[in-house]
C-alpha cells in the first residue's frame, strides 16, 4: 500500500506521461530530433519538478501527523522536533506555555502548529534541491540527510542522485526564467529524468517510512492484509 503522498504524485505524473504520448504521437518514434515539439520536453521538466516539490512537502507533512498520533510519549519524538517545540515556546511571551506541552499536551500543541510550521518550511522550500529537501525532512520529522537514502541499482551512488537532483532543479530554473534560450531539452531528458524521480519518490518515502516505524513502531502505510478464500 502506498503512502497519500506517494498517490498524489502518480496522478500528477500522468500529465508527464501525456506530454510523451503527444510528442510521439506528433513526432514518431523513428531516431531524429523533432523540430517544433521542445516546448512539450521543456513543460515535462518543470512539471515534474513541481510534482517533485509537492511530494515531499506532501510525505513530509504525512510523516508528522503519523509521529503525533502514534508516539508513545514525548520521550519517542526526534530530537530535531523536541527542537522545534522548544523554539517555540521560547518565543511565546507566556511565561506558562510550556505547560502547554506537559503530559500528552504536546499532541495536541503540534497539532495546532501544523499548517503553521507547514507555511513556514514552504518558505525555506524555494528550490527543491538537496540541501533544501535535507533540511525540509530534518525540520519537519527529525530526518537527519534523507538524501543518504537515495541511492538504487544501475550504480546510483546518494552522490550521483544529490547531483542529478540539483541540475535537474537548475534545468527547471533556466526553463522558467529564460524559456526558449534556455538548453536544448531532448524527450530523452525527460524520460530519463522522469524514471529518476520515481526511484527518488521511492526511496524518500521509504525512508520516512522507517523513520516513522522507529519513532512510533508502527508503519506509515500498513499492509493490507489479503483473505484467502475459505476451502471448498
Amino acid at each position: 500500500m502506498a503512502s497519500k503522498a506517494k498517490a498524489s504524485f502518480d496522478k500528477n505524473a500522468k500529465d508527464i506521461e501525456r506530454l510523451l504520448e503527444l510528442h510521439e504521437g506528433d513526432g514518431g518514434k523513428a531516431p531524429g530530433r523533432r523540430y517544433g515539439l521542445e516546448v512539450l520536453n521543456k513543460s515535462a521538466i518543470v512539471l515534474l519538478v513541481a510534482f517533485w516539490e509537492a511530494y515531499c512537502e506532501d510525505i513530509a507533512a504525512e510523516g508528522l501527523e503519523h509521529i503525533v498520533k502514534n508516539a508513545k510519549n514525548a520521550d519517542a519524538l526526534p530530537i530535531h522536533l523536541k527542537k522545534v517545540i522548544s523554539k517555540a515556546l521560547k518565543n511565546e511571551q507566556n511565561e506558562l506555555a510550556i505547560w502547554k506541552v506537559s503530559d500528552d499536551g504536546w499532541r495536541q500543541y503540534l497539532s495546532d502548529r501544523f499548517e503553521e510550521m507547514k507555511k513556514e518550511r514552504d518558505k525555506k522550500l524555494n528550490t527543491p534541491k538537496t540541501v533544501q529537501i535535507d533540511e525540509l525532512f530534518a525540520s519537519a520529522v527529525g530526518i537527519e540527510n534523507i538524501s543518504k537514502s537515495w541511492k538504487w541499482e544501475k550504480g546510483m551512488t546518494t552522490e550521483k542522485a544529490s547531483k542529478k537532483l540539483d541540475e535537474l532543479v537548475t534545468l527547471r530554473g533556466a526553463i522558467a526564467h529564460r524559456g526558449a534560450n534556455t538548453t536544448s531539452v531532448k524527450k530523452s531528458h525527460v524520460t530519463d529524468y522522469f524514471e529518476f524521480i520515481n526511484n527518488l519518490t521511492a526511496r524518500t518515502g521509504g525512508a520516512v517510512n522507517s523513520h516513522c516505524i522507529k519513532v512510533t513502531k508502527k508503519s506509515l502505510w500498513p499492509r493490507v492484509r489479503i483473505r484467502k478464500p475459505p476451502a471448498k
